[in-house]
């Protein structure tokens, strides 16, 4: 607080001394600026290629897909399972094999719940990729 002492007739100027506030809103500001760049987070994404090979359909495939649909049910490869038989067939399924890639597909009709616990699932029985595939 300033205060004016003394000449005239004028008596206690009292007015508040702000530079002491200023100077601290701008080694917050400072700090702030600081800190923003090192406060992001990152996700890793495999992005598709824009340009995909056509892969023709005679050809035999070996991917996995887990497809999750309404009521609770699942389909491995159209075989139809239950959320109680999904872990251990997916075991079977993984154990022998090298590459532990999955492709999930969730049905519109589905809750967002359902299809992470199908990956969930998958990942416990020894899957290490899970992609989702487009449509």
């Amino acid at each position: 607080m300033g205060m004016s002492v003394g000449g005239g007739n004028s008596g206690l100027n009292n007015e508040p001394n702000v530079v002491p506030m200023i100077d601290i809103m701008l080694v917050l500001l400072i700090i702030f600026m600081i800190m923003q760049p090192m406060m992001r987070k990152a996700i890793d994404l495999q992005l598709p290629d824009p340009q995909p090979n056509v892969v023709t359909a005679n050809t035999a495939s070996d991917q996995i897909v887990l497809e999750v649909l309404p009521e609770g049910k699942f389909a491995v490869n159209k075989e139809p399972l239950t959320k109680d038989n999904l872990g251990t067939r997916l075991k079977e399924i993984y154990d022998p094999r090298p590459d532990k890639i999955i492709f999930v597909k969730g049905d519109p009709k589905v809750q967002y719940q359902d299809v992470i616990l199908a990956m969930d699932v998958a990942r416990g029985a020894g899957v290490k990729v899970i992609g989702v595939p487009p449509k």
